[in-house]
Order: C-alpha cells, then structure tokens, then sequence
C-alpha cells in the first residue's frame, strides 16, 4: 500500500497539542476530520514530534498509507475544510517502510522573545520587558551545546529510555525584532525547549548564576529546570529527513 508524508504547518494557540488525546481537540483530530469530511473514510495519521498545547509549528509531519493513490488535488479540499490556524503544505509518497517519527534526523525550534509592547506578536512570543545580558545568554547556550543528558529540562510523566540528545545547533539570535533562541538536535525531551529558555532567562535576568546552570545541566533529577516560559514562543521550524525515503 502507498504511503505518504503529510507536510503541515499550524498555530497551536486553542489546540491541546499535536497528536490525538482524550477529550481535547488536537491538531491531528482536525486534519483526520478533514479526511473522513472529504473522502468519506477514515485515515490513521503517525506524527513525527510531538508538541505540547500552545506551540507553533512552521513544519511537522504525520505519514499514513492510502489505498487509492492520493489525488494531489485534494490537498486544496482539505485546506478548505481545516481551521484557519492549520495548512496542509503538501502530501509526498515515500517509501513503504518510511516512519515519521522513526525517520527523523533532526527537529530544529525556535523560540521568540520580546521586550516591547506589541499587540501584533503576542500570540506568537513571550512579552519580557526586562534588560537580559545577551552575553550570559550566549554563554549558557554554549553550554548547551556541550552537553549530552538533558534529564532536569524534561517533564515529568514522559516515557522514553534515554534522555541524551545530540545538540548540533544552540544560539542565540535576533530576528524580527525579536530575541530568538535557536536549538537543533537529534531528538527533544518533552518540555525541553521551554526548560532551557525559562532556565537561560534566569541566568540573564541575574536570578542564577552561570554555575548554578552548568550545575542544572549536570543533573539527572526530573523537572528540575524552569519551565516558565509560555508556550506560545515556542515553534517547532522544520523536520529533517534523508532524501532517500522520498519517492
């Protein structure tokens, strides 16, 4: 059976989060009504990265199998069907073995800060009119980049085996006006990205030293960073695959 890898972006501000759960209307349950709306059937969808309510994504994707060769034209359909604050970008067949999530080889995440009052962003950045030394911020994300356990920046109730990740990009940068954290990895723990920003902002706002952060990443205790920062800056930017799954 062929199978294809649905290309998405969506603003998560209303959503429960990127795949399906009980009693909370999630990014997933939108597209898979749009399916059995328009063709009359159902699809079962498997999502590449999870994301948590309230966060963005320029780019995910869900793979799934389709009997009947999957009319391209129908990519128009269903955009009609869907909310506003999700596009389908395009559907690709790719290999029949192709995973998703397995797949991967990267996920890079974006996260926006800034210091102005602006009606215009604040769904899609996190308002902090503090003075944050950029130098400190620079600092700690080095740091990241040098590390390998993430155990005390992932949440709690998360089920995975290891909680190392490869770091390949952690920077921070300016874009649109805004302050950016910018990280790249292999994999991400669940809330990881968050825990990083809220923990760096401490550092930067002179609430933690430098130390006490290189001493956070060395811990293997859950949960043990901060987590404050909301999920609306937060967008997952782009999936890496190989090009050999693509058809």
């Amino acid at each position: 059976m062929p199978r294809y890898f649905l290309e998405l972006s969506y603003k998560g501000e209303g959503y429960s989060g990127f795949q399906v759960q009980q009693n909370a209307i999630t990014i997933q349950e939108e597209v898979e009504k749009a399916f059995r709306i328009f063709f009359k059937k159902d699809v079962e969808l498997t999502g590449s990265s999870r994301t948590d309510a309230g966060v963005h994504a320029l780019q995910n994707y869900f793979h799934f199998d389709w009997d009947d060769g999957f009319p391209q034209a129908s990519v128009y359909n269903l955009n009609a069907i869907l909310p506003a604050a999700i596009v389908i970008k395009s559907v690709k067949e790719v290999k029949p073995d192709a995973h998703s999530r397995f797949h991967a080889t990267a996920r890079e995440y974006k996260y926006f800060i800034y210091d102005k009052k602006n009606p215009f962003i604040d769904d899609r950045a996190w308002y902090l009119p503090y003075t944050l030394d950029e130098a400190l911020l620079d600092a700690c994300a080095q740091k990241v980049k040098n590390n390998l356990d993430f155990s005390a920046f992932s949440k709690r109730n998360t089920q995975v085996k290891t909680f190392q990740c490869s770091i390949s990009v952690s920077e921070w940068i300016s874009e649109d006006g805004c302050l950016v954290y910018h990280v790249q990895a292999n994999r991400f723990l669940r809330g990881m990205v968050r825990g990083l920003v809220g923990t760096m902002v401490r550092v930067a706002r002179g609430t933690m030293s430098l130390d006490a952060f290189e001493a956070l990443l060395a811990q293997r205790t859950l949960a043990s960073a901060d987590f404050s920062a909301p999920a609306k800056g937060l967008f997952l930017v782009g999936v890496s695959y190989p090009e050999a799954i693509f058809l």
